[in-house]
C-alpha cells in the first residue's frame, strides 16, 4: 500500500503538518492562556508539534459553544433523515481522508500503518454512517394504557455531552461515542488524550465540512487532570461517555457527584479469559488467535486476551505453539506496510509494561518468549511479545491490566476450576470459550460474568454488537442501537381523552 503515488510513509510523515490548536465554534483556537505542550512521537521520539493545552476556561468556552448549538435548535431541531445526511457525508469525508488520519494515528501513539488504515479508519466511518442510517429508523412508542388515556414515550436528546477517549484508539473511540451521540440531536465536546490529541482535532474539521454546524462538535485538547477533569465537573453538561483506565473511570463518577450528577458511561480496563478445554478441536488455531488477538495493537487494548486459562493435557501444545507465534509479532517500523507490531505510546508506558515484566520473574513465572524492550537505537518504545507459562491466577501479572505485549497462561484440572479462576477478577469485558462440545460452551459461556463472550474465536466484531462490560470494566454499551440510550432522556407524555 501507498500513502500517495510516488510518496512512502515514511516521505509522507516527513511532509505532514500539525494544528494542535482546539476547535471551538467551529474554529481554531489557541488555548486562552496561551499555553501549549509538546507531542513526540513513540515511533522515534521526533516532535510532532505543539498542543494547545486546555484549561478550565476553554473547556467552559466549548461548553457554552455547544450549549447554545443546542439550545438554538441548529442541530437538535434537524429532522432526523437531515441528521443522517449529514452523518453519512461525514463518513465519506473521514475516507476521503483515511491517508492523513491514519498517519495522525501511527504518527501519535504508533500502532502499524496498515491497521490504522484497514482498521481504525474504516471501522471510524463505517461507525458515523451506520449511526446516521440508523437513526431515522428508531422509533418511539405508545404505552398500553386505558381507552381514556394516550401515553406518548419519547426519547430527547440529553444535550450537552462531555466525551472522553484514550490513546489506543483515537478514531474508533471517538466514533463509537460520536456517532450515537450526534445521530440524537446532542452537542458535543470532545476530550482527546494528550498522548493522542491530532486525529480528533482533524476529525471535527471534517465534521465541518460535512456540514455539522458550528459549535455542535468542539474538541478541546489538553492534560486529562485539567481539561478532562474540568469537562467532568461542568455544571452545564449533561452526560459523559468516557473510555479510559479503571482508575479515572471511578474518578468520572466522583466528579458526578460534586457537580451536577450528570449521567456517566464508564467503559473501562479488562483481564479477558481465554479459556481452552482439552477437548478443542483444534489447538493449533486456538493458540494462533491467542496470540493474534493478544499482540495486536501492541497489546494495548482493553479487551486483550491477556489471562489464558490452558487445561493442564493440553497446555504444553498451546504454550508451545504461542511461544513459537511470538517471534513473528516483533516490534517493527510503524510506518512500514509490512509491520504487524509498532510502538507502545510513550516512555511512562514502557517503564508500566517493563515493570509487569520484572513482577513476572520475581513471582515465579516461566518467561518462554520476549521478555525485553528492543529497536532502542531508533529513540522510539518498543517491547518484545513476552509470553509467561507457569502463571498463578493470583500473581500481579494475571490480576492487573498491563497494556502491552504480555500474555499469561494459567493452567486448570477441571471445567468447575476454570469458571471460578476466569471469574475471579475485578475486570469482566471479554472472555472465550474453546471447546468442541456445544453443550460445554453454552454453559461455560453463561457461567462467564463477561459483556461479551466468544466461542472458538476471539473478537470477531461488527458495529451492530454492542460492546462493554461487567464488574469493573464499565457500565452502559457503545455500538450498537443499545448505545442510543446512553445519550437520550426519555420522556412520557400524557394525553386525556374526555369521552364524547
Amino acid at each position: 500500500m501507498a500513502a500517495t503515488a510516488g510518496m512512502s510513509w515514511a516521505d509522507r510523515a516527513a511532509a505532514q503538518a500539525f494544528d494542535g490548536r482546539a476547535l471551538i465554534d467551529g474554529e481554531r483556537r489557541a488555548a486562552l492562556a496561551g499555553e501549549t505542550f509538546d507531542k513526540h512521537s513513540p515511533i522515534d521520539g521526533r516532535l510532532l508539534g505543539p498542543v494547545a493545552r486546555g484549561r478550565e476556561a476553554d473547556v467552559s468556552a466549548a461548553v457554552r459553544a455547544a450549549r447554545h448549538a443546542f439550545a438554538d435548535g441548529r442541530w437538535a431541531g434537524q429532522a432526523p433523515a437531515a441528521r443522517k445526511k449529514v452523518l453519512q457525508r461525514f463518513a465519506e469525508k473521514v475516507l476521503a481522508a483515511r491517508d492523513e488520519l491514519a498517519l495522525l494515528d501511527t504518527l501519535d501513539m504508533g500502532k502499524p500503518i496498515q491497521y490504522a488504515l484497514s482498521v481504525d479508519v474504516a471501522a471510524t466511518a463505517r461507525t458515523l454512517a451506520w449511526y446516521g442510517e440508523a437513526i431515522d429508523k428508531v422509533y418511539d412508542e405508545i404505552a398500553p394504557t386505558a381507552a381514556s388515556s394516550l401515553a406518548m414515550i419519547t426519547r430527547e436528546p440529553m444535550g450537552v455531552v462531555g466525551v472522553i477517549v484514550p490513546w489506543n484508539y483515537p478514531l474508533i473511540m471517538a466514533a463509537w461515542k460520536l456517532g450515537p451521540a450526534l445521530a440524537t440531536g446532542n452537542s458535543v465536546v470532545l476530550k482527546p488524550s494528550e498522548k493522542s490529541p491530532f486525529s480528533a482535532l482533524r476529525l471535527a474539521e471534517l465534521a465541518l465540512e460535512a456540514g455539522l454546524p458550528p459549535g455542535v462538535l468542539n474538541v478541546v485538547p489538553g492534560f486529562g487532570h485539567e481539561a478532562g477533569e474540568a469537562l467532568a465537573l461542568h455544571m452545564d453538561v449533561d452526560a459523559i461517555g468516557f473510555t479510559g483506565s479503571t482508575r479515572t473511570g471511578r474518578r468520572m463518577l466522583e466528579y458526578a457527584g460534586r457537580s451536577n450528577l450528570k449521567r456517566v458511561y464508564n467503559e473501562l480496563g479488562g483481564k479477558s479469559a481465554f479459556v481452552v478445554f482439552d477437548d478443542v478441536e483444534d489447538i493449533d488455531r486456538a493458540a494462533r488467535t491467542l496470540a493474534g488477538s493478544m499482540f495486536f495493537n501492541q497489546g494495548e487494548s482493553c479487551n486483550a486476551p491477556s489471562r489464558a486459562l490452558v487445561h493442564e493435557r493440553v497446555a504444553d501444545r498451546l504454550v508451545e505453539i504461542v511461544a513459537a507465534e511470538a517471534p513473528s509479532y516483533a516490534p517493527g517500523d510503524p510506518l512500514d506496510p509490512s509491520t504487524v507490531m509498532g510502538a507502545l505510546v510513550d516512555e511512562t508506558q514502557l517503564r508500566t509494561v517493563m515493570g509487569y515484566i520484572e513482577a513476572g520473574n520475581s513471582e515465579g513465572a516461566r518467561c518462554v518468549a520476549g521478555g525485553r524492550r528492543t529497536r532502542t537505537e531508533t529513540g522510539g518504545f518498543y517491547v518484545e511479545p513476552t509470553v509467561f507459562d507457569q502463571v498463578d491466577n493470583g500473581m500481579k501479572i494475571a490480576r492487573e491490566e498491563i497494556f502491552g505485549p504480555v500474555l499469561a497462561i494459567v493452567r486448570f484440572k477441571t471445567e468447575a476450576e476454570a469458571i471460578a479462576l476466569a471469574n475471579n477478577s475485578s475486570y469482566g469485558l471479554q472472555a472465550s470459550v474453546w471447546s468442541g462440545h456445544l453443550s460445554r460452551a453454552h454453559r461455560v459461556a453463561r457461567a462467564l460474568r463477561a459483556g461479551t463472550v466468544h466461542v472458538n474465536q476471539y473478537d470477531e466484531d461488527d458495529i451492530t454488537v454492542p460492546f462493554g462490560g461487567y464488574k469493573q470494566s464499565g457500565n452502559g454499551r457503545d455500538k450498537s442501537l443499545h448505545a442510543l440510550d446512553k445519550y437520550t432522556e426519555l420522556k412520557t407524555t400524557w394525553l386525556r381523552i374526555d369521552p364524547a
